[in-house]
């Protein structure tokens, strides 16, 4: 009687899952456009131009959860793609730093969603009493100020690890040095700085990309070694 054998074998990355910061940079950046159109900066807008332009603005807000689902996806590439290289001390500033970042992310856009339903409920009871002002300037600091440097922080401990390592082009990782210190020191200061994160998350993916399609998977190298012998 014939006994069959079931052989584990570890999970593969799929090559596609390398799209996901791909995916985040372009829901992120419709988003803040979408609402950098519908609202101007901090500080210049009023209550009434919010209510004109709130379903521009539920858009954008809509947006946002899938750019986090797709930036989670995007911080398990970057941990794939590190493999066995992954030191625990950076690679425990790296986790945490993204996954505030997207906590932050996530919240600014719940609190502009909860301001958004209050403004539409009664706008000149919300200006009077300060509701508008108070959760603008909330939404501003959770966002434009703590989740930037977040995300500084989170660009600056992966291009450690990608010197130390040298996973990949060192040019590549001094960029990643030289705009997370544009977004810890600057941020406020510049309003489209916020662009720079999922710009860069962008080129970090297509040239994960590249790495991966380059790289023959484990089916070619079987048959290549089936065909040396």
């Amino acid at each position: 009687m014939h006994q069959s054998t079931v052989i584990a074998q570890p999970l593969k990355t799929p090559r596609a899952a390398g799209v996901a910061g791909i995916v985040f940079c372009l829901l992120s950046i419709s988003s803040q456009l979408l609402i950098r159109v519908a609202i101007p900066v901090y500080g210049q807008g009023s209550a009434v131009e919010v209510v004109k332009n709130s379903q521009t603005i539920s858009r954008s807000l809509n947006l946002v959860p899938f750019a986090g689902i797709a930036f989670l996806w995007f911080v398990a590439v970057l941990r794939d793609h590190l493999g066995e290289f992954e030191d625990r001390f950076f690679a425990t500033v790296f986790l945490g730093s993204g996954l505030l970042y997207i906590a932050m992310f996530f919240a600014s856009a719940a609190l502009a969603g909860g301001l958004l339903g209050v403004l539409s409920s009664g706008t000149e009871n919300s200006v009077h009493s300060g509701t508008y002002a108070v959760s603008r300037a909330e939404i501003n600091q959770l966002l434009n100020t703590y989740g930037i440097k977040m995300a500084g922080v989170f660009m600056i401990s992966f291009s450690t690890i990608a010197l130390r390592t040298r996973i990949m082009p060192r040019p590549l990782a001094f960029l990643g040095w030289a705009l997370a210190l544009l977004l810890l020191l600057i941020i406020g200061t510049i309003a489209w700085a916020p662009l720079v994160f999922p710009l860069w998350v962008f080129l970090l993916s297509v040239w994960i990309l590249i790495a991966k399609f380059r790289r023959p998977s484990d089916a070619d190298q079987n048959a290549t070694f089936v065909r040396d012998r």
